[in-house]
């Protein structure tokens, strides 16, 4: 019989635990066609997509409109990355008949989580004897939130060496834990074709989210008066930004409407010398990935606050946060100075040394006779 993976995000907006999913699904895909990958969305499945919709959209509400007071509930209610595991009533009361459902209804031999919610029920279920199966943590950001289940996890992927030992720090056992990064899927190429940037205009490439989301008409107003740079803007679902940036017609700023195709955007990186970028936890491990310049310009409230500071303390990003001050075009050509250059470089090649094949892991943790 073909083996069964459940993989399981939040919401169906597609933020990066979705595409972590799609990512793993391909890769299990690559190892045996014969694998059967389930993308179950715990609150679509539990009370309908009208619910679903109604939750998705208060929440890209509350952040773009209330961003302090997310960011203050975030980390009060589950980023403080507490040792000792505390109790989510609430999840348990609204999600748990749902989640012991879907497992009898869809009977997986192994369940991926990509969402710190999920991976909480099944935690309660595991120590509580009511599951068996393999579960695997999947982490989309470079931080563990309170959420997240521990002790009665299979196994935990986790982005680097720095959150491997803040789960053994926690008794999680360190043969349990593989450092994979954050899962990329297999159309981006880690390769990208040598740039002559003395002869050549320095192109960056700004992304904003696949919904055009902050600040990204402001941060537009800050760019395209140098010469020798050029910007490509992912205006993603943003029309009004798409048609505010065409009707500007600045010759150093390429609007490029909503990229469906994960090769269409990796061709779009391979055209970049630099990634202008919020911290998401996706979007920065696709290019530490390819090993692209990363200048952070904005975080969102919550999870990118925190990715941002462990970023920094990693030194594989710069962070622009004056850019509203002084021009961000005089920012970037720092980055064609060699030092900088090399520092980043030096600092993303030690990140790569530190992780192992996510295609072998998955082999190893899925297939361990083979």
């Amino acid at each position: 019989m073909a083996t069964k993976v459940l993989l399981l995000p939040f919401l169906q907006i597609k933020m990066g635990h979705h595409q972590a999913a799609d990512a793993l699904a391909e890769h299990l895909r690559s190892i045996d066609p014969s694998i059967e990958c389930d993308i179950v969305d715990i609150l679509d499945y539990t009370y309908g997509r009208r619910v679903e919709g109604l939750v998705s959209s208060t929440y890209l509400k509350w952040i773009h409109f209330l961003p302090m007071t997310y960011s203050w509930m975030y980390r009060k209610s589950c980023g403080r990355q507490l040792r000792s595991k505390r109790r989510y009533r609430l999840y348990e009361m609204i999600f748990m008949r749902g989640m012991q459902q879907l497992i009898r209804e869809r009977q997986p031999d192994c369940i991926l989580c990509t969402h710190a919610l999920p991976s909480y029920l099944l935690d309660r279920l595991k120590r509580n004897g009511l599951l068996s199966i393999p579960v695997i943590n999947v982490y989309t950001d470079f931080f563990i939130n309170d959420v997240w289940g521990r002790d009665g996890i299979d196994y935990h992927f986790v982005p680097d060496a720095h959150i491997k030992e803040w789960l053994t720090n926690r008794s999680v056992p360190a043969d349990h834990i593989f450092v994979t990064g954050i899962p990329v899927h297999p159309q981006f190429t880690a390769s990208r074709p040598e740039r002559k940037q003395a002869d050549s205009e320095f192109t960056v490439l700004i992304t904003g989210g696949n919904l055009g989301a902050g600040i990204m008409k402001s941060l537009c107003r800050a760019i395209g008066k140098a010469e020798g740079v050029r910007y490509i803007v992912l205006c993603g679902k943003n029309k009004a930004l798409y048609r505010h940036l065409k009707k500007k017609n600045c010759p150093g700023i390429i609007p490029m409407p909503y990229i469906e195709s994960r090769a269409g955007m990796n061709d779009l990186y391979n055209q970049a010398d630099a990634v202008l970028t919020k911290p998401g936890g996706v979007t920065v491990s696709e290019c530490l990935f390819k090993k692209m310049p990363i200048l952070v310009y904005h975080a969102l409230p919550g999870q990118e606050e925190i990715n941002l500071l462990h970023l920094l303390d990693m030194q594989v990003i710069v962070y622009v946060k004056d850019w509203a001050k002084e021009t961000m075009d005089k920012q970037i050509k720092l980055l064609r100075n060699k030092t900088v250059m090399d520092r980043l470089r030096a600092q993303m090649n030690a990140y790569h040394r530190e992780l192992s094949d996510l295609k072998s892991t998955l082999r190893h943790v899925l297939m361990p006779q083979q």
